[in-house]
């Protein structure tokens, strides 16, 4: 687990090593950290290089301020504020043509979750925001200004809550006496709208305070296309790690990786291959999280890591 002290990031990532060892660091390699966040990662990176080069990518500004202080006086790290859907721009901005290897860690920074006044957690009241960069629209407006229809899909789709329909409900009726303003004002509403057994099953906001993150933040549009350009701008041999937190990223991640894998295409009565295709990647078995690191820290539960080597 982790928290945030006198405003610094303090953050043990989930399957660190096995991430880091993912890519087999070469020492005078260019890697990237597209999710830097409070740095454990970029850190454990910097120690396998010796005349290499890492790029840290975080999209929020408290990460961002948090990098340059904590690497402030090393010259083999280059700190971007920028989303890592960006990627591509950011690698041509430099003119870098390609890199050996790629981590993105798709999950909330225990920062953001962790800091009260950020409002991703259903734990303390703290104003409705979860905003990743600071910047956009909040999740308070999301709550207070989408129509019932809207609420509803993106809690069931992204949340995959079954009670989507009697939540989103609950919101609109709740937010005609007043704006919904805070994270426990919005639990308290889910809750109201869920049957007592579906209680029992965890805490009963956790699916729908994740569809609205992801929402609000966009972390599932355009996943598909960051993916393959992560795996685009890798140099033959290189590596792309992605560690996904919830089925419907992981998903994304496995199809796009299982894609990059796939061979001839001709139909299988063809006695030669025609199609001329040829698998682009060699895909190594998903890692999940052990017993102990899950003991330590329930947030890794659900946590999956893939690794692709571009052939």
């Amino acid at each position: 687990m982790s928290q945030a002290k006198n405003g610094e990031f303090h953050h043990i990532p989930v399957l660190f090593h096995e991430s880091v060892d993912s890519l087999e660091i070469k020492p005078d390699g260019i890697y990237v950290d597209c999710t830097a966040g409070g740095g454990g990662h970029s850190g454990e990176i910097l120690k396998h290089l010796k005349n290499g080069l890492l790029i840290s990518i975080d999209r929020d500004p408290q990460a961002i301020a948090n990098l340059k202080n904590k690497f402030a006086d090393n010259e083999q790290i280059k700190i971007i504020h920028n989303n890592f859907f960006n990627l591509r721009n950011i690698l041509d901005d430099m003119r870098i043509s390609g890199v050996d290897g790629v981590l993105a860690d798709l999950g909330v920074s225990s920062h953001q979750l962790d800091e009260p006044s950020r409002g991703f957690s259903f734990h303390n009241d703290a104003p409705l925001d979860m905003r990743m960069s600071l910047e956009g629209v909040s999740a308070e407006q999301v709550v207070n200004t989408l129509s019932q229809q809207e609420l509803q899909k993106i809690i069931f789709e992204y949340g995959e809550e079954k009670f989507a329909p009697s939540i989103s409900r609950a919101i609109v009726k709740a937010r005609e006496d007043a704006p919904i303003k805070t994270t426990l004002e919005l639990s308290e509403i889910i809750k109201s709208a869920m049957p007592a057994a579906a209680k029992r099953d965890g805490h009963p906001a956790r699916r729908t305070f994740q569809a609205i993150r992801i929402f609000v933040n966009g972390e599932l549009d355009g996943l598909d296309g960051a993916v393959q350009a992560m795996f685009e701008c890798l140099k033959p041999g290189g590596r792309v790690s992605v560690i996904t937190f919830h089925s419907l990223e992981d998903r994304i991640v496995k199809q796009q990786f299982a894609a990059l894998s796939k061979g001839c295409t001709c139909p299988r009565n063809f006695p030669v291959c025609v199609c001329g295709n040829k698998p682009q990647a060699k895909v190594l078995k998903a890692v999940a999280p052990s017993k102990d690191e899950i003991e330590i820290n329930p947030r890794s539960r659900s946590a999956r890591l893939r690794t692709a080597v571009k052939l």
